[in-house]
């Protein structure tokens, strides 16, 4: 998924969303529900963002003409490092229908948790203005 990694390492969070379907489903490595819907999913891959810190993704798997991808970054969250994977899949128009975070170790995941769920009031707040 070369367009989607292209646009999240220039920060181009408005091309990233243009690559989610209007039907995604994020599941998140912190919380046990998964999110569906492209209003909610974009609003936390911008609130993902900000958390972030040296963000990078370090390799990608999967054939590039296939449905499945996997996207290996690094990045920090305060003063904890974490590896984590995106895991996506395509449908038939090329866009993100499944959308699917892994993150370790578990105090890289806490410190996601705590730093997310900081955010999630204004995530869902734009999320569903975004949705009206």
């Amino acid at each position: 998924m070369r367009a989607f990694r292209e646009a999240v390492e220039a920060g181009d969070m408005a091309a990233a969303e243009a690559l989610l379907a209007e039907d995604v489903v994020f599941t998140s490595p912190v919380v046990f529900k998964p999110y569906p819907g492209k209003a909610i999913t974009a609003a936390i891959l911008r609130a993902v963002a900000e958390v972030f810190e040296d963000f990078r993704y370090v390799r990608e798997i999967g054939d590039p003409a296939g449905k499945e991808h996997a996207l290996v970054f690094t990045a920090r969250v305060g003063d904890r490092e974490l590896t984590g994977c995106d895991f996506l899949r395509v449908n038939e128009d090329g866009l993100i229908d499944d959308f699917m975070v892994m993150v370790r170790p578990l105090s890289g995941a806490h410190a996601l948790a705590e730093a997310m769920g900081a955010r999630f009031e204004q995530i869902a707040k734009e999320a569903e203005a975004r949705s009206a």
